[in-house]
């Protein structure tokens, strides 16, 4: 016998009596619920097709760009950047391996001959090299322009960058828009110019006057990269090494030249690599006895067309010199580059 107590109120809707037919009470359903169409996936956090907590947070909330960072960094990718660099290197493995090779094997077969035959390497061609003058004097001269031409671009960049970022005179900023400016004249609108210009003063020619024209085209850079990196240096420390009665130029040596490390090492390989690698400058005004590796090898080529046992080793040590330099300071080399990126 089924009975309630009185003053008991109704049953729950999700109970029902036994033998009692399974109806949903009126009036007791959430607002916008209604029958579901037959087929049609449940609504509601537990319903069919409908992705959990962590499911929805791995997918949907995760961006594009972290997930393609993701398979970029992959293992894949990783192989195929390696791949990608062998193939870069190529060249220099060839033109290494051709200057241990002879001039008979070099006629006969290409260079990779060497894998499966070891005994073609030999330094003869460094020997030969030596024992030129024209190639041994013009990398001397090479070395003669590029260090000059480096360190001045270093030093009065370095210095005019720092009165640029933290001396007052009149005219500061007018004149160093002046200075970029300056970056978009090319070098080739200047090459007759100043060519008759030091032929007037007697320097045409001479290893001082390639050295001057580098100086002067690699200033404009110096001095627009160096202001901009000596500007973010904070205010608080200029004042208080001043407070402790430091002058300007102690104040740039001792504290602004440590700070500015990075800038000035990235300067300096920027330099030094366009330096070195210059033919079109050198090409014009040097003569023969102030030409570098560059113009050497040029003239090489031009004379004596299969003179290999020279040009090969010629134009290897020509490009291995500015790879180690580069190798040798590239910590500092991304310190500068860096420099800013992160605060």
């Amino acid at each position: 016998m089924n009975s309630r107590p009185e003053g008991a109120g109704p049953p729950e809707s999700g109970a029902s009596e036994p033998g009692a037919p399974k109806t949903r009470a009126s009036g007791l359903e959430s607002p916008g619920s209604g029958p579901t169409a037959p087929g049609a996936p449940r609504s509601g956090p537990s319903g069919p097709g409908t992705p959990g907590p962590s499911e929805s947070g791995t997918r949907g909330s995760r961006p594009l760009g972290s997930r393609l960072a993701e398979w970029v960094s992959g293992g894949l990718v990783r192989v195929f950047l390696i791949v990608v660099g062998l193939f870069w290197l190529v060249p220099t493995i060839g033109l290494l391996l051709a200057s241990l090779r002879t001039p008979q094997d070099m006629a006969a077969d290409g260079w990779w001959t060497v894998f499966t035959e070891p005994s073609q390497l030999t330094f003869g061609a460094y020997e030969t090299l030596l024992e030129n003058d024209d190639i041994t004097g013009s990398l001397l001269n090479t070395v003669y322009i590029t260090v000059p031409a480096t360190v001045l671009v270093v030093v009065i960049g370095s210095l005019a960058g720092y009165a640029f970022a933290w001396m007052e005179f009149p005219g500061r900023d007018w004149w160093f828009l002046g200075v970029v400016g300056l970056l978009v004249v090319p070098v080739q609108v200047a090459l007759i110019p100043i060519a008759e210009l030091f032929g007037g003063i007697g320097i045409f020619g001479s290893l001082v006057g390639v050295v001057l024209f580098h100086v002067g085209f690699g200033l404009p850079f110096a001095v627009f990269l160096l202001r901009n990196f000596f500007a973010e240096i904070p205010k608080e420390l200029l004042e208080a090494a001043r407070l402790d009665g430091a002058g300007e130029l102690r104040l740039f040596t001792r504290v602004v030249m440590p700070l500015g490390g990075p800038a000035i090492a990235s300067l300096g390989i920027f330099q030094f690599l366009w330096v070195w690698n210059d033919m079109l400058v050198a090409l014009i005004f040097t003569d023969a006895g102030s030409q570098p590796i560059t113009v050497a090898l040029q003239t090489q080529v031009r004379q004596f067309g299969n003179n290999i046992d020279v040009l090969a080793p010629g134009a290897f040590i020509s490009m291995v010199i500015p790879l180690a330099v580069f190798f040798a300071f590239q910590r500092q080399f991304v310190s500068g580059v860096m420099a800013g990126a992160v605060k």
